[in-house]
């Protein structure tokens, strides 16, 4: 009883020592814990001071107040994030409901299959919007995407830089990855049985691949066209692809059978028959015994050197056994356009594709092939970006003779670029090139005329297909600038001119030659002194 009764008057001292210990490890805690600024580092007084305890309640007061300021300040920034945090959800909310009426794509976690079938419908959508089953209208000749084409070892590039080639094997690895994979893909739709012919299907690899062509539009994603060999002589198999910033998805899966489409090439011409007669050995070489389906059309002005063109025809017809070929007289001033225009509206035969060609470029019987695989009357027209030669006197100054012509026809930095500011070499069907009007018969003499139909394309709903091609080269020869041209094509034909001539570095060389031949002889002088 009476431990009880001790331990009852005990349990209220005990409950007091409790609360000052509790009270004081919270004084010590808050000391130690509590941020402090460079002018807030307070000390604690002394024990046996006789202010302490006002020191203590001092000391109190001014944390409450500085957890009281912080803690305001907390509340600040969490209004802001929510404020912030409601804005970007009101944006995001508005995009779905954009692309939901339309679409009726919102992506319920909830339900797994509809999210997934608004997402594809949603990528389909990219799909139709791109440039893949028709052309859009475009507003200058600047706007159309170009391609780049390739093969299983170079990608052949238009943006080439101060560090990139025009004919490269794909360095950075995301770009050889993203080849490799499309190819595979193409392989692997290619031999994916169709369920409906009986026969042993035949067994694609990555060697039936013969070339392909992509662009990536930036705000839809990228297109890819690829062609595999077919299981006969002039047949082809063509996979189109398309990457939607997401998985690739197969868009169309075709047979091309080229064996029966004819090339009509047309050449206007005015003299020069010494380039004519190189013409002809390569047409000869590349359109009659390799190719073998393809029209040479020649509208020649004037009467100077006429006989001796109609000579070297006539001779290559005998020689070749090649009858298919028209020879057109105009007794007036030379116009590229109107030539051209004259030799498509000649033709009386079914619709055929015209290659609009000078006679001072040099073509393969490859890219006769792409010349057709990237035309389609009333969907495509092909403008290949040719690659023109410099001057060999200039690239091969410091060899001991210039290498043939043959020899020539390689893609380097050193010995050309891609002519990209040209339009004058086209393929298309003779039906669009008559519905969309032909060229604009009033630009006389040299350059103009082949912009002119470039934009007509453009402004129209066909697809303009635009790429660098390894097949079509610009030989060179020098440039007259003739005073009857307007001040516009004037101009032109002298950027022309000096782009022909040499590289950037090999242009140096030659207006700094007098300084580095100083060097050298310096460097002559001094070494025989030591």
């Amino acid at each position: 009883m009476m431990l009880r009764r001790g331990f009852i008057l005990f349990l209220p001292r005990l409950v007091g020592l409790l609360v000052v210990a509790c009270c004081s490890m919270s004084i010590v805690y808050m000391l130690a814990c509590t941020p402090k600024g460079d002018n807030q580092q307070l000390a604690l007084p002394r024990v046996h001071s006789p202010t302490a305890k006002e020191g203590y309640e001092a000391i109190l007061q001014e944390r409450e107040e500085q957890h009281r300021n912080y803690i305001i300040s907390l509340k600040k920034q969490i209004a802001q994030l929510k404020a912030e945090l409601q804005g970007r959800t009101e944006q995001l909310r508005n995009m779905q409901n954009q692309y939901s009426d339309s679409l009726d794509i919102r992506l319920d976690h909830s339900k797994p299959e509809k999210a997934q079938a608004n997402l594809l419908a949603f990528l389909r959508s990219q799909v139709d919007k791109a440039e893949v089953h028709s052309g859009v209208k475009l507003s200058t000749e600047y706007a159309a995407v170009p391609f780049e084409s390739f093969t299983l070892q170079k990608v052949y590039q238009l943006e080439t830089g101060l560090t990139r080639h025009p004919e490269e094997k794909p360095v950075r690895k995301d770009k050889r990855d993203e080849l490799i994979e499309v190819i595979e893909l193409a392989v692997g739709s290619l031999n994916k049985p169709d369920g409906v012919s009986k026969a042993k299907p035949r067994v694609y690899t990555a060697s039936d691949f013969v070339e392909g062509i992509y662009r990536t539009e930036k705000n839809k994603g990228t297109l890819y066209e690829l062609t595999f060999k077919g299981d006969a002589k002039h047949q082809f198999k063509k996979i189109v692809l398309f990457r939607p910033f997401g998985p690739v998805m197969k868009v169309k899966n075709e047979n091309v059978n080229m064996a029966d489409t004819l090339i009509n090439v047309i050449v206007p011409l005015a003299k020069r028959a010494s380039k004519f007669q190189q013409f002809m050995q390569n047409f000869r070489e590349m359109g009659i015994q390799q190719d073998g389906r393809i029209h040479l059309t020649v509208v020649y002005f004037g009467k100077e050197q006429m006989n001796e063109v109609k000579s070297i025809l006539e001779n290559t017809s005998k020689s070749a056994n090649f009858k298919n070929f028209t020879f057109i007289q105009l007794n007036e001033e030379f116009s590229r356009g109107k030539g051209l225009d004259v030799g498509a509206r000649f033709w009386k035969g079914n619709n055929v594709v015209l290659f609009f060609c000078d006679v001072d470029i040099y073509f393969t019987a490859e890219f006769l092939n792409s010349c057709r695989l990237n035309t389609q009357p009333g969907k495509k027209v092909f403008y290949p970006v040719l690659f023109s030669q410099y001057n060999p006197s200039i690239i091969y100054g410091h060899h001991d003779s210039i290498p043939s012509l043959e020899q020539q026809l390689i893609i380097k930095k050193e010995t050309g670029f891609w002519r990209d500011f040209g339009f004058g070499m086209t393929c298309q069907y003779r039906s669009d090139f008559i519905n969309i009007g032909g060229f604009d018969l009033d630009i006389k003499g040299w350059g103009g005329e082949d912009v002119h139909l470039y934009r007509k394309y453009l402004h129209s709903n066909l697809m303009v297909i635009r790429t660098p091609v390894r097949g079509l080269f610009h030989l060179w020869h020098e440039k007259q600038c003739q005073d009857e041209l307007t001040p516009e094509q004037y101009k032109m034909c002298m950027q022309s001119k000096a782009m022909n001539e040499a590289s950037h570095g090999q242009l140096g060389m030659l207006v700094f030659k007098q300084e580095i031949e100083t060097h050298l002889h310096r460097q002559k002088l001094s070494s025989k002194k030591t």
